[in-house]
């Protein structure tokens, strides 16, 4: 079963019933406007905590194996996040095999260069904001932060992030991988330099890194090598191994409450946010 079927199948696709909603949305806003962009990709939606302001706003990026994924499977994510008193946006971005990388990455440079000139808006606070993402979407936070060109390119800076959330990421571009052959092709130096461990070795935003116990061949060496990398930069980080979970099922449990990673998260983002 993929993620599709999965978070249709509980729920997540659908907004919660019988509680009173403790959020405001605004939809499917451009965060690129000019002659090329995208109408459909270049989108996002911005969740808020009703009636409160100076929250802190988390960046999602969704995955999809840089070839798939909509910000509209992720409503409950975004309104469970903002019931929280956390702000919530969700991005599109541009998907291969239409583009190839580094398109994907410098879209969601955008969407955070929107976040941070305009969350303010919405009663969010623009020193205060984080990066998270699940499996595609946590390469490409964890790319956002290590690898300051694609924010420099937008006047931004990792100084911009207070921190970083990657579930089931993927952290380096193999280019022998079939996997990521539509996506980056097959250059190994183009592989290694759109890959986070290549550039995990100065100092970097705090970085929360999840993987699922059952989760994709190598994701867990992955997330350890990253791990080991942003230590031994003296970067601040938590790693985490998600008891009963696969690559599928650490984000749609995700949006529970109850989900020992989705308190480990909220958790972050507070601590982080002082």
């Amino acid at each position: 079963m993929n993620l599709l079927s999965l978070l249709v199948a509980v729920g997540v696709a659908a907004p919660a019933e019988g509680k009173p909603e403790a959020h405001e949305k605004h939809a499917d806003i451009a965060y690129r406007t000019d002659k090329d962009a995208d109408k459909e990709r270049h989108v996002l939606d911005v969740y808020t905590p009703k009636g409160k302001k100076d929250f802190p706003t988390v960046l999602f990026v969704h995955g999809g194996s840089w070839k798939s994924g909509n910000k509209n499977l992720y409503e409950v994510l975004g309104k469970s996040l903002a019931a929280d008193g956390i702000g919530c946006v969700i991005c599109n971005y541009r998907l291969s095999p239409k583009v190839q990388h580094p398109a994907h990455i410098e879209d969601v440079a955008k969407a955070f260069a929107w976040t941070r000139d305009n969350i303010g808006k919405y009663g969010g606070k623009k020193d205060q904001l984080f990066l998270c993402g699940h499996s595609a979407g946590g390469h490409l936070v964890s790319l956002l932060a290590t690898d300051p060109q694609y924010l420099k390119a937008e006047r931004c800076s990792a100084a911009d992030i207070r921190g970083v959330a990657s579930l089931s990421g993927v952290y380096k571009i193999l280019h022998t991988e079939r996997v990521f052959e539509v996506p980056f092709g097959k250059d190994e130096k183009v592989c290694t330099l759109a890959s986070p461990l290549a550039h995990a070795t100065g100092k970097c935003p705090p970085f929360f890194i999840a993987y699922a116990d059952a989760d994709f061949p190598l994701l867990d060496k992955m997330a350890e090598d990253m791990g080991a990398a942003l230590k031994k930069a003296g970067s601040p980080f938590e790693l985490m191994k998600c008891k009963d979970r696969d690559h599928y099922t650490i984000i749609v449990q995700f949006v529970s409450n109850a989900d020992p990673l989705n308190k480990s998260f909220r958790e972050f983002v507070q601590k982080n946010s002082k």
